[in-house]
């Protein structure tokens, strides 16, 4: 597959960046070759699932509206029992956690421009018919009802909150009616980690695997959820080479016995997120308790799923998981005046 590569770059490979974070264990990194040209690379053995992801992501990257800020297909590439693709190179870095106030301004403008040209779709990209959100929803995002029904073991609840469960599978339950009749498509994975900032300041948006139909409000509450932590610290991962660069919370690995269940709720001031997603252009449509109904769903989400770690994900997954629960719920339980 190695010599595979240098064939189709047209030249020897003299440098390999390799991309040492993110939460999938393909490879990926940018390969420079002998005559100064590089791609961004992704690779798997051609049985697995992420050679799958990878090859779905190829073709949505290829059918993109014009002018979106994602980096492009170059090529994609069979050999070896070994699958890959190459994308365009983006020398960037991601934004710094917890968001900076400009940096946070940039990315939702640029997505505010994404949402428009994806609210009604090409017609190229809507015949790859992505999934509806409103059936991942039902399938798979949606765990307060099967954890009130005993289904789903109970995760561990910030400390004196355990009575709120009939209220999050009340809040959760109306997700997949608020988001059916949504035809445009959006990110479905889009969170700060796949969002890199160019020299020249250009905000790229990276990773489009999970493309779904959906409204973009849902984008908005990942993107800006995932970017809040105030005050948590942080370790940078490895380096960081355009798709696969991350930086990652300093986040506690899944623990069991008796600590598991005082796991206290992380320090959040929410103001300022919730004049965030109001002033947005993706939430002018949105259902007026919509906030409150996707944080439901995104926290019983990530709070059970580290538990159900796939043979895909890094190390880094669990401590990703676990946090983004915690931060979820936390942000609800202060819209909800929890306590």
């Amino acid at each position: 597959m190695r010599a595979a590569l240098a064939d189709r770059l047209g030249a020897p490979v003299v440098a390999t960046r390799t991309a040492t974070a993110g939460f999938t264990r393909g490879f990926a990194g940018v390969l420079t070759a002998a005559d100064g040209s590089r791609a961004f690379v992704k690779a798997a053995p051609h049985d697995s699932r992420l050679a799958s992801w990878y090859g779905w992501e190829a073709a949505i990257l290829d059918r993109l509206p014009s002018g979106l800020p994602a980096p492009r297909t170059r090529w994609t590439l069979a050999d070896s029992s070994w699958f890959a693709i190459a994308l365009d190179v983006v020398d960037g870095y991601p934004p710094r956690r917890p968001w900076e106030p400009s940096e946070l301004a940039s990315t939702l403008t640029a997505y505010a421009g994404v949402a428009a040209a994806l609210d009604t779709p090409p017609n190229d990209l809507a015949a790859l018919n992505p999934p509806h959100l409103a059936d991942l929803a039902q399938a798979d995002i949606l765990r307060w009802g099967d954890v009130a029904a005993g289904r789903e073991p109970a995760p561990p609840f910030p400390a004196g909150l355990e009575q709120r469960l009939p209220e999050l599978v009340g809040l959760e339950s109306r997700l997949p009616g608020y988001v059916a009749s949504a035809s445009s498509l959006i990110h479905g994975d889009l969170r700060p980690d796949n969002v890199l900032f160019g020299p020249d300041g250009q905000v790229w948006f990276c990773d489009w695997t999970w493309l779904c139909r959906g409204p973009a409000w849902f984008d908005l509450v990942t993107l800006l959820l995932g970017g809040h932590a105030a005050g948590d610290p942080e370790v940078t991962v490895g380096p960081l080479a355009t798709t696969g660069g991350t930086r990652l919370p300093a986040g506690p690995t899944r623990v069991s016995g008796p600590e598991a269940a005082v796991a206290p709720a992380p320090a959040v001031t929410t103001d300022w997120l919730d004049a965030a997603f109001a002033a947005h252009p993706a939430a002018a449509n949105a259902p007026p308790d919509a906030l409150d109904v996707t944080l439901a769903a995104l926290a019983g989400y990530f709070l059970t799923t580290p538990t159900l770690v796939p043979d895909t994900a890094t190390e880094q997954f669990t401590a990703h998981q676990r946090r983004s629960g915690e931060y979820a719920f936390a942000w609800l339980a202060c819209r909800q005046g929890w306590s």
